[in-house]
């Protein structure tokens, strides 16, 4: 089992450089591909409101021989529920639904910057944290600007900002900007969901080089990049691969030639967090 290298937040909570992504993972084939994480080693288990599966990964903790306070459970607050009356009942909703006490990482999945609620969501994720529902929060898709306004407005800063990031779009401005504000950078959608990049020449010349997967290649750039990652695999063996990425290194030019794969437009689905309305 690979032993898994752990980043502390700045908030003090511990959380683990690669957890696992289970959105679409439902019913009895999540639970157990969830299952099957927990026994390869994996300590984050990574949903949401609107995954609808938050009683799969309760399930799947059930099942697991695991102590509770040994995994990190995440989960995130969806946009139609950021209004001050509805966000302590869709958290405690999470809570029922995975049968838990408490949440270990609790997100705001979107901005939703024209319904403009995001900083009255913020100040009662605050409160939540205060009242023992969460241990650490932060938010996903989160600008520069949208966090200034919460520190601002709240006095308190985003433990995470979860943001698409992967080789075709790196997010280098905004991994800066985390950096030099101690927020800490977590990427979704690693792997750019699809063949595409995992089939790319850069990737594989790098993988043949160091005898390693084009996936694992671009985990552990993402762990040199300062970033931690919630990738996700319903295959036992791709889940081990996806983890064994602490035994080698990627040097100065390999992590430069896969940056310069990034491209302004590398988004998947154009999800714009300027723009881009999630409910």
């Amino acid at each position: 089992m690979s032993q898994i290298s752990e980043i502390t937040l700045n908030d003090g909570v511990t959380v683990p450089a690669i957890g696992f992504g289970t959105a679409n993972l439902k019913g009895s084939q999540g639970v157990s591909a969830m299952q099957n994480a927990i026994e390869n080693g994996y300590r984050l288990l990574d949903t949401a409101y609107n995954y609808e599966n938050e009683g799969a990964v309760g399930e799947a903790i059930k099942r697991s021989r695991i102590a509770r306070n040994e995994l990190i459970i995440t989960s995130k607050l969806p946009g139609r529920y950021q209004e001050t009356a509805h966000v302590r009942p869709a958290i405690e909703e999470s809570l029922f639904r995975a049968n838990l006490d408490y949440l270990d990482l609790y997100l705001i999945h979107w901005p939703n910057p024209k319904q403009d609620h995001y900083v009255e969501a913020w100040q009662a994720l605050i409160e939540a944290k205060e009242q023992g529902l969460i241990r650490s929060i932060g938010v996903c898709n989160f600008l520069p600007d949208h966090i200034e306004r919460l520190v601002n407005e709240t006095g308190v800063k985003p433990s995470v900002n979860q943001i698409e990031l992967h080789p075709f779009f790196n997010q280098a401005a905004q991994r800066k900007w985390h950096e030099e504000n101690h927020v800490h950078t977590q990427s979704w959608s690693p792997l750019s969901r699809g063949r595409d990049i995992l089939e790319h020449e850069t990737i594989t010349e790098i993988a043949e080089t160091h005898r390693k997967s084009a996936g694992q290649i671009i985990l552990r750039w993402h762990y040199q990049l300062g970033a931690s990652t919630v990738p996700r695999s319903t295959s036992p063996v791709r889940q081990l691969e996806n983890i064994s990425i602490f035994d080698f290194s990627l040097n100065e030019d390999e992590m430069k030639a896969i940056n310069a794969l990034s491209r302004p437009d590398g988004r998947l689905k154009n999800q714009d967090p300027a723009v881009y309305e999630e409910f």
